[in-house]
């Protein structure tokens, strides 16, 4: 088994779409992400009707590392909903993917899944060339 089936076996139990109440529904999407460090994280998305609370899967998967880990470096993230992504699925949003910079610029390097049959992979840094973030200059204290 490669990285990506297990990527992909870690995420698809939770594929489950649920309506929590009439406001919020979840695991419509889910995603397993590797931290640098090699230990996988899993999440599913949270939308609600009012659109400030919607959670996609990526970064919940994203904080779950974080609380677990303090790690904010990722190796390789897939994201899917009830099959692996085909063609050109499994892109993170753009909140996703600003997210991912903003926790640490090497994400840049990280190995995003769009064909899984195909093992095809883009690198959020293809995803995003021309990143704001990188002309901030830190502020000294």
């Amino acid at each position: 088994m490669d990285i990506w089936e297990e990527l992909y076996r870690e995420a698809k139990p939770y594929y489950h779409p649920t309506a929590v109440n009439d406001f919020i529904y979840t695991h419509n999407v889910v995603c397993a992400l590797q931290s640098k460090s090699g230990k996988i994280y899993t999440g599913y998305c949270v939308e609600a009707l009012s659109g400030v609370l919607n959670l996609c899967a990526e970064r919940v998967a994203l904080l779950q590392m974080y609380m677990d880990s303090g790690e904010t470096e990722v190796q390789r993230l897939i994201a899917f909903r009830d099959t692996p992504p085909e063609g050109n699925g499994g892109m993170p949003c753009g909140a996703c993917r600003e997210a991912f910079m903003q926790y640490n610029q090497a994400n840049k390097n990280m190995q995003i899944m769009v064909d899984y049959a195909k093992r095809e992979t883009v690198t959020l840094g293809e995803l995003m060339p021309h990143w704001w973030g990188t002309s901030v200059k830190p502020e000294s204290d």
